[in-house]
Formats: C-alpha cells, sequence, structure tokens
C-alpha cells in the first residue's frame, strides 16, 4: 500500500514539474513574441537567385618549344615553328586578329656531372612560346583545340590546353540578380513575420553576397565564391542578405 502510494506521489510530481515547465516555455516565448512586436526590431534574412547561363567566349592556349645546344639554332626552329602553327589556324578559318603570340621563354640547362650535380657547361637551350585564341566561335575553337596537335605530324612539339569558357555579361547580370534575390528574402522575410503574428516593415539594409559560378548541377561552393572556366553551361547563383524592419 505504502510502496502504491509512493508511486502516485512520484507521479503527481513529475506531473507538476512538467507543468511548470510548459508555464516557463510559454512566458519565454510570449516575451520573445513581445520583443519582435517592438517598434525597433529588426529581421535579417538571406535571399538567392539562380540562372543558367552559356559561355560567349572561349580563351584557348596552346604551347610549342625547340631544343638545341645553339641558342641561334633553337630560335630559327622556334620561328619556323611559329610559322606553321599560325598557317595552320589560318586554314582553320580563325581571324588573324585573334591570334596572339607570347614572347619566347628560354631555358638553359646545364650537363649533369656522374654524381648528380650540374656542371657550368651548357648542354642545351630550350626554347618556348604561346599562342593564345580569343573568340566567340565556341564550337570552331573548341574543335580546333581537339585536333590541333595534328602538328606534332610537322615535328612541331605542341601541347593544347583546355579551352576556358567565360561569360562576358555577369557584369550586367548583378544588378538584375541582386533584385531577384532581394525579392526571395523579402518573400522569406514576409512568412516569417506573418508566421510570428508580425508584419514586415521597409527594407533597411541589403548586402550581396559571393557570386558563385558553377557547372550545371554541381553542389560546389566556395567562401570566396568560384569562377568555374572550364564547362560551356553554367549556373550562376547569387546570395543577398538583407534587414527589414517588423512592425
Amino acid at each position: 500500500m505504502n510502496e502504491q502510494k509512493s508511486k502516485i506521489t512520484a507521479n503527481i510530481i513529475i506531473a507538476v514539474i512538467a507543468a511548470a515547465a510548459i508555464v516557463a516555455a510559454s512566458l519565454i516565448l510570449a516575451n520573445g513574441v513581445e520583443k519582435v512586436k517592438g517598434g525597433g526590431n529588426r529581421i535579417i534574412v538571406t535571399g538567392s537567385a539562380k540562372q543558367q547561363i552559356t559561355s560567349d567566349l572561349i580563351v584557348w592556349t596552346g604551347n610549342f618549344s625547340a631544343k638545341s645546344p645553339s641558342l641561334q639554332e633553337a630560335y630559327g626552329i622556334l620561328e619556323t615553328d611559329k610559322s606553321k602553327v599560325h598557317n595552320y589556324l589560318i586554314s582553320q578559318g580563325v581571324p588573324e586578329d585573334a591570334i596572339v603570340f607570347s614572347s619566347i621563354n628560354t631555358t638553359t640547362n646545364y650537363m649533369i656531372l656522374p654524381n648528380g650535380m650540374y656542371s657550368s657547361d651548357i648542354d642545351y637551350y630550350e626554347l618556348n612560346q604561346t599562342v593564345t585564341i580569343s573568340s566567340g566561335e565556341i564550337e570552331k575553337i573548341t574543335d580546333i583545340s581537339r585536333k590541333v596537335t595534328e602538328l606534332i605530324n610537322e615535328g612541331i612539339q605542341f601541347q593544347s590546353n583546355p579551352p576556358q569558357y567565360m561569360y562576358t555579361k555577369i557584369a550586367d547580370m548583378k544588378v538584375t540578380m541582386l533584385a531577384e534575390a532581394t525579392k526571395d528574402a523579402k518573400k522569406r522575410a514576409e512568412m516569417i513575420a506573418e508566421n510570428a503574428g508580425n508584419k514586415l516593415g521597409s527594407l533597411k539594409y541589403a548586402d550581396m553576397g559571393i557570386i558563385q559560378i558553377t557547372p550545371l548541377y554541381s553542389n560546389e561552393v566556395s567562401d570566396y565564391g568560384m569562377n568555374d572556366t572550364y564547362s560551356l553551361e553554367k549556373e550562376i547563383t547569387a546570395i543577398v542578405h538583407c534587414e527589414f524592419e517588423i512592425q
């Protein structure tokens, strides 16, 4: 009998504690709502806007080199190869003004002694040069970047680098996307305010966050922003942090 009374007493104590906790939580929530309803309260939300873009500029580079124990001979070989590269690109329909050759980079290589140390005697000179094409004809230049190594058959030590794909109207898009991201932030703020029984006031502050330019369907992000240049089709995401007044 005493044991049964003890159980009943324990249950009553637990119920009282639970009721007290509920009352306390209600008071805290009520105070919180009261603070939100105060005239000087504000809410900070994050909005975003996404848009798919197609690159409108391709930048492709290729490297070719020449080696010889004689610097003059290496230079002569490189000049001949440069002419062949130039003629090849012209034959593929690349405009003259789209082809840019860099200055020549010269590396002096020294002979290696039996002990593995370098001697002061020159083994050979290696000269390198880069050709760059910037164009809006993306399909054509992409195709050239894949088959230009045909020049190897002409004895040219040529290396084709992966093309980079750019979008030149990013600056114009930022204004539009900032407006769209701000609208998204406002919708989020309105939902939060309504759920709390309040009304959303005016926008007090807006700060554009990092722009992310990523390949389609990619989940990659960076605190410093991403700028994918290896995908033709991309997605641009704009983030904005907004502060609204709560009425």
